[in-house]
Order: structure tokens, then C-alpha cells, then sequence
């Protein structure tokens, strides 16, 4: 069998293990084995590539230090994201996400720098090169800027005079430049470097002005923008399994990105055009009357030990206390009394797609007991207690009878409608969104301050007593 064969087989067979690790991703039960038969394919693909490419093109003679270069570069990138993945923790690992994904649009946009030079004269490579680069350059300077937000590092949004007439002007701008050097082919790589530090300023201006609950909908999008930059790279090389790898980050990232504006009530062509976000900057919405009402952690032990139905809605709060141990804890306990518990999971809860459901499931919550919010909704009216934890803006009546809140319109969870409401949080200051929560100051609200995991922890202690 000739070698390209071999090769192609390899390809084929990584191929498959991507779209099966990306189909057992979509269940918890199943997502660690499917991550790791993602990572076995890559793997085979990169030995094979290896060992095999150019005896695949008809060359038989290698230059081993590019080979050890290569092998070191990897052995490198493997050490550093194995022992960064390891020591990561939950409530990190939004930033971490942006971070690899910015890492992977960076490969892109130097892929592009590398091989301009290499193939002048062929029109649909260079068309190709230059979408990778520019699309690549985008998604690693936004993950940046989204990786510096999520850490707080940059925790207000920056607003530009005529923000969004001059990121429209910037992106077509860079649209237009890119077609020219794809037009005239010059020879020189300045004009090519000048287009990579053009796109470079563009990611940022894309997501600077950026905040509120917004940043679930940025990482997916630029997910996609790094997949769909792979994808360019499987074209120029003719690489079957860069191609699908990059087909299916970009899809998947697409749809995920549909999603998450669906779940904002925001059509995509504000994420494009430079509306996106601009709501949390606009306004604080309108002013907050009344008072708020303590709980005691005994009172809230005895609504909860004699409910028949508790739900318990997460959010970002619960991840920075880590206390998704002790709330499933407390849900087991509240089980064994005859209490049925489930958990209400917005689509934006936390700071990126699915954030609370890997955290529940990292404390072996069932994964049927997570309920999505079109399900979840109708219940809440015959609910006996809702415990919020840690979540803000996605329960926020404001989304749904303030027009002059950043938040109006966006879908959330109907607390409100249920009987009892108890609220965990270490203060009253504002979510992410910046704006005061009007759940807060309802009659049927009652607020549990402290921080999640100690409140939890003395809650589990004082059932138990009973």
C-alpha cells in the first residue's frame, strides 16, 4: 500500500474519532470518554503526519532538526496545556477557554505569515491564506481581551465615540485590504504584516466595549471564528483532518453562538456589527423602591425541610465559592426526606456556554435533575422554594417589565412565580450587568447573605439537626 494511502487512512480514522468525541460531548456521562478519543485522533494525526507526509508527497529525504524542532515545539505545547488543564480551577475555566481558543487563532494567522510567499501566483491559495489570517487574528486578539475580562484584569467594558460606525468602517475596511493583496499579489510580506496588525486591532475593538451578561455569546463566536480559521488551513493544505477539526469547531461554535443569542433576545447581526454589548453601558435601568428581608439559616432549613419541591437555580456565585459539593449535598439530603430537587440552568448562566452544568457535573449532580429554562419555567408556579445561588441578571424581573434596563427583553428564569424565594449572596452589589435586581425587593423574596459555600455548609448542618 502506497504511503499517501496510509496517510489518508490515518486521516479518515481521526476524522471520525472528532465527530464521535464531539457527539459523547454533548452528555456528561459520556464527555471525558469523547474528549479523550478527540485527543487520541489528534494525536494520530500528528504522528502520522510526522512520520508519513513527506513520503506522502513523493520526498524521501527529511532534515531532522526540523523534525526535532517539531517534536520539541509539541512535547512544549503538550507539557504546558496538560499542567495548566490540571491546576485550572472550575470557576477559571472560562478564562482558560478563551485563552487555548486565542492560541488556536493565533496558529491560524501564522500560518498565514508563513506561507504568503510561498504561494504567489495561485489566487484561490492566497484567498485562503488571507481569510485564515485576518478571521485567525481576530479571534486570538479578541480572546485576549475576553481572557483580560474574565479575570478582571479589564473589569469595565471601554466605550468609543461612535463605537459602532467605526467598527463597521474597520471591518470592511479590513475586508477590502484583504482582497486588494488577494487583487495584486505584491511580493513584499509588509503589506501582509501591516493586514495582520490591522485584524490584531480590529479583535480588540470587536470586543473591548464588551459587557454584562454578554461574554457567553463572545466565547462561543470566537470559537467559531478559530474553527472556521482551521478550516482555511486544512484547505490550503489539502489536510483531511484539519479541515474537518476546523468544520467542526466552526459549526459548532456557530450554532452555540445562535443559541446563546436566542437565549439574550439579541439578533447576531449586533454581535457583527458592533451593538453587541452596548446595553450594559447604556443605562442602569430604572429606579429600585422598596426593602429587602432577611433569613435565618434555621428558617430557611425549616422551609426547605417541609417543601415538596425545591429548585435551585446556580450561578456564577456558587463557581467563586466552590460549593457545587455541598449543593448537591444538601440536594441529597433534602432527598432523603421526600423533598423532590432539581436545578433551573440558564443559558447564560456563568461566564460561558454550559458553565453550570460542567460544574454540577463535576460534583456528580445528575444530569437529569438539570433542567433548562423553557422546561423549568411553567414549574416554578407550583414550586414551593426556589434557591438562588450566586445568580443574578438571569432572574432579574427587570428583563422582562423595565424597557429602560440593559437586560429587557432577555429571556430568564420566572423565580418570581414561585411560592418561597430565597437569595444567597455575599452582598447586594450588582451582577454582572450592573444593575440593581428587583427579585430582591419582592414580597416573597428573603435574602441569605454569605458566601455560598459556608452558608450551604451550615444549611446541610441544620437539616440535619432537624
Amino acid at each position: 500500500m502506497e504511503v499517501k494511502y496510509i496517510l489518508d487512512i490515518i486521516y479518515l480514522i481521526a476524522s471520525v474519532t472528532f465527530v464521535l468525541g464531539l457527539k459523547m460531548l454533548s452528555h456528561p456521562d459520556t464527555a471525558r470518554k469523547g474528549n479523550l478519543y478527540a485527543a487520541f485522533g489528534m494525536a494520530l494525526a500528528i504522528i502520522g503526519t510526522i512520520l508519513l507526509y513527506n513520503h506522502a508527497d513523493g520526498y524521501t529525504t527529511r532534515e531532522p532538526i526540523k523534525i526535532i524542532l517539531i517534536l520539541a515545539a509539541i512535547g512544549i505545547g503538550t507539557i504546558a496545556g496538560w499542567l495548566t488543564a490540571r491546576r485550572v480551577q472550575m470557576t477559571k475555566m472560562p478564562e482558560l477557554v478563551s485563552l487555548f481558543n486565542g492560541m488556536g487563532g493565533a496558529c491560524a494567522a501564522i500560518i498565514g505569515l508563513m506561507e504568503y510567499e510561498h504561494n504567489l501566483g495561485k489566487t484561490g491559495a492566497l484567498a485562503t491564506i488571507i481569510a485564515g489570517l485576518i478571521i485567525g487574528s481576530v479571534s486570538f486578539s479578541g480572546s485576549i481581551i475576553a481572557f483580560l475580562k474574565l479575570n478582571e484584569t479589564m473589569k469595565k467594558p471601554i466605550r468609543i465615540p461612535s463605537y459602532n460606525i467605526l467598527n463597521t468602517v474597520v471591518m470592511i475596511t479590513l475586508i477590502l485590504c484583504g482582497i486588494f493583496i488577494v487583487y495584486t499579489q505584491p511580493e513584499h510580506l509588509l503589506l501582509v504584516v501591516l493586514l495582520f496588525v490591522f485584524a490584531l486591532i480590529y479583535g480588540v475593538l470587536f470586543v473591548i466595549p464588551i459587557g454584562g451578561a454578554d461574554m457567553p455569546v463572545v466565547i462561543s463566536l470566537l470559537n467559531s471564528f478559530t474553527g472556521l480559521a482551521a478550516a482555511f488551513g486544512g484547505f490550503l493544505y489539502q489536510n483531511q483532518v484539519m479541515l474537518t477539526g476546523g468544520i467542526l469547531v466552526g459549526s459548532a461554535g456557530t450554532i452555540l453562538t445562535l443559541a446563546m443569542c436566542k437565549a439574550m433576545n439579541r439578533p447576531l447581526s449586533n454581535v457583527i456589527f458592533g451593538a453587541f454589548g452596548s446595553g450594559a453601558a447604556a443605562g442602569a435601568g430604572a429606579e429600585v423602591n422598596g426593602s429587602i428581608k432577611d433569613i435565618s439559616i434555621s428558617d430557611t432549613a425549616i422551609l426547605m425541610n417541609y417543601a415538596k419541591k425545591v429548585v435551585i437555580v446556580p450561578g456564577y456565585g456558587l463557581a467563586v465559592a466552590q460549593a457545587q459539593h455541598v449543593i448537591h449535598e444538601l440536594e441529597l439530603l433534602l432527598e432523603e426526606r421526600g423533598v423532590e430537587v432539581v436545578y433551573a440552568i440558564h443559558p447564560v448562566a456563568g461566564r460561558m456556554p454550559g458553565h453550570m452544568n460542567v460544574l454540577l457535573a463535576e460534583s456528580n449532580v445528575s444530569y437529569d435533575k438539570l433542567i433548562e429554562m423553557e422546561e423549568i419555567n411553567p414549574q416554578f408556579a407550583t414550586t414551593d422554594v426556589v434557591l438562588v445561588v450566586g445568580a443574578n441578571d438571569v432572574v432579574n424581573p427587570a428583563a422582562k417589565t423595565d424597557p429602560s434596563s440593559p437586560i429587557f427583553g432577555m429571556p430568564i428564569l420566572d423565580v418570581e412565580n414561585a411560592k418561597n424565594i430565597i437569595v444567597n449572596k455575599r452582598s447586594m452589589n450588582a451582577g454582572y450587568a450592573g444593575i440593581d435586581n428587583l427579585l430582591f425587593y419582592q414580597p416573597k423574596t428573603s435574602m441569605l447573605f454569605g458566601d455560598a459555600k459556608g452558608v450551604l455548609s451550615k444549611l446541610v448542618n441544620e437539616l440535619k439537626q432537624m
